[in-house]
């Protein structure tokens, strides 16, 4: 199978051979027909976000000659995550990949796990928790820190007050980026509100958003998800405050190229799926990991008008 885009020389720079392991000879790596892998997340592969995860995984799955697996609950459930973890590794997998977006709740399926040797690398939420936990790694962006720059950004472009809307109440990587974002705002005299809602229903979403700007004008509209950004768009129009947000679909980007949005915090969720499978793979056959338990970061980067034009591409072909 050829090579795939830059990720390949990042999996050539971390020292894995990338390809179908079919035929090759005995001085080769070893037949990985057998590896199997389980992802184990809180998003759906449906969602505009996952699915570049799970585009990722299932790339890395093909470059290494493994088979993965990508399951999520059907909604924010910790329970049915729980319950995914504990059915995963009942199966024996070579690895296991999960988010952990709520610590204290997922924290008894991932002992288990771990008790019952799985190798565990975590991915987008959750890094904390991961170290705290040993697991071989975290595969993400350090989401306080990302909101953050948000927030830096926003009052470097003028912005005082700020509202953060947050479609995911209990999800500790999502709380993250409004505290960030709100410490950056106050550092310079602004300020941030949060307001929750629920995406299932974007129309509702579009009318608290509307509802929230006309109790309080801000200067600017953060959403922390790309399903978010949407109703956000329509909300804010007509009101003169800015639209930012977390994560990219080829909407936002095409958002962010004419105007419409400030910018989109990106944190290159294809590598999310894609270098866990690598790590896990090579860990099988060497019992090796890069720093073991380290954060592998994968952003914050900016989508802004310079960029989101070549960037809107690569949302098309389902890798940022």
């Amino acid at each position: 199978m050829p090579k795939r885009h830059a990720v390949s020389i990042l999996a050539a720079a971390l020292g894995v051979a990338v390809g179908a392991c079919a035929g090759e000879p005995e001085s080769g790596p070893p037949a990985r027909e057998g590896t199997r892998i389980v992802v184990v997340t809180h998003g759906q592969a449906a969602d505009p976000f996952w699915s570049i995860v799970a585009n990722g995984a299932a790339d890395a799955a093909a470059d290494m000659g493994v088979s993965v697996q990508y399951q999520a609950p059907p909604s924010f459930d910790m329970v049915a995550m729980s319950d995914l973890i504990d059915a995963a590794v009942a199966a024996r997998p070579a690895g296991l990949v999960v988010s952990i977006p709520d610590a204290a709740a997922l924290r008894p399926a991932l002992e288990r796990a771990l008790a019952a040797g799985t190798p565990i690398v975590s991915i987008n939420s959750g890094a904390d928790a991961s170290r705290d936990l040993g697991l071989l790694a975290h595969v993400g962006q350090p989401e306080y820190e990302a909101g953050r720059a948000a927030g830096r950004r926003l009052a470097d472009g003028g912005a005082r007050r700020v509202l953060c809307v947050h479609h995911e109440v209990g999800n500790a990587a999502l709380d993250a980026r409004c505290d960030g974002a709100r410490a950056a705002l106050e550092e310079a005299r602004g300020s941030l509100a949060v307001l929750a809602v629920d995406l299932a229903d974007p129309d509702d979403a579009e009318q608290r958003i509307r509802g929230a700007l006309a109790r309080d004008p801000v200067d600017a509209v953060l959403t922390l998800g790309p399903a978010g950004a949407a109703p956000a768009l329509a909300a804010v129009a007509g009101t003169g405050a800015a639209l930012a947000t977390f994560d990219l679909t080829e909407e936002v980007a095409s958002a962010v190229a004419d105007g419409r949005a400030l910018f989109a915090v990106d944190q290159q969720p294809y590598l999310q799926g894609y270098l866990p499978i690598i790590l896990l793979v090579k860990y099988a056959e060497t019992l090796t990991i890069p720093g073991g338990g380290a954060v592998i970061a994968t952003g914050p980067g900016f989508v802004t008008p310079a960029n989101a034009g070549r960037v809107r591409e690569l949302t098309r072909r389902g890798v940022r």
